[in-house]
């Protein structure tokens, strides 16, 4: 494999022909090699899934590279930039595979809104203070089945709640991102009305779930 500096990379890789298939193969396995080490905490290197979430993000990263080289600063070593791109892309695949087999209808069934309080709720803080955050979060999720519109709870249990990134709830409800997060911000606008007419604050929400 060949070292090249900064400059070297940005020409090689602008260069169509064999200049620029060298610096691809190069930067494939510079990408594929340093995976175990960025996402292994996420996805063991021998999972049966590490293999073919390593190809997709690899290739994925090569285009997003050649189509943002005007974008890298100099900053830093050029594969020190590659590298963050493909960790980003990666862990955006893996949330994306989390929810793959998980419906919209089924994010804010019963049994998936009971799990959530011990999801939030820390255990290092102890049994009074685990009391409180269910107790709240029981009264949230009250709130949010009582004030919401259909999508608009469904939209911030998917991804206030559940976690289900923006990019995939507005794919699967068929509307853009900007559309959705207009539609999360109006309903914590709503919730938090609410709240205040029920007396709660969202400094008191926030407090309870900080507390150490």
């Amino acid at each position: 494999m060949r070292k090249r500096s900064n400059d070297e990379w940005l020409s090689d890789l602008r260069s169509p022909g064999s200049a620029q298939e060298s610096a691809l193969g190069d930067l494939r396995q510079i990408i594929y090699n340093g995976l175990p080490y960025s996402i292994g905490k996420y996805l063991p290197f021998d999972s049966p899934q590490f293999d073919s979430l390593a190809d997709e993000v690899t290739q994925e990263t090569l285009l997003r590279i050649l189509s943002r080289l005007d974008t890298f600063e100099g900053r830093s070593h050029f594969t020190t930039w590659v590298h963050k791109i493909a960790i980003r892309i990666a862990l955006t695949e893996l949330r994306r595979r989390k929810w793959r087999d998980v419906s919209l209808e089924e994010i804010i069934e019963e049994k998936y809104l009971s799990q959530t309080p011990t999801i939030i709720a820390d255990n290092s803080f102890g049994p009074d203070i685990n009391v409180e955050q269910q107790d709240m979060f029981s009264q949230i999720e009250r709130l949010i089945r009582e004030e919401l519109t259909d999508k608009q709870r469904l939209a911030i249990t998917a991804i206030g709640i559940q976690g289900m990134p923006m990019e995939e709830v507005a794919r699967r409800m068929g509307t853009s991102r900007n559309a959705l997060y207009k539609l999360l911000h109006d309903a914590r606008i709503r919730l938090k009305k609410r709240m205040a007419e029920d007396g709660l604050s969202t400094e008191d929400v926030l407090s309870i779930f900080e507390r150490r």
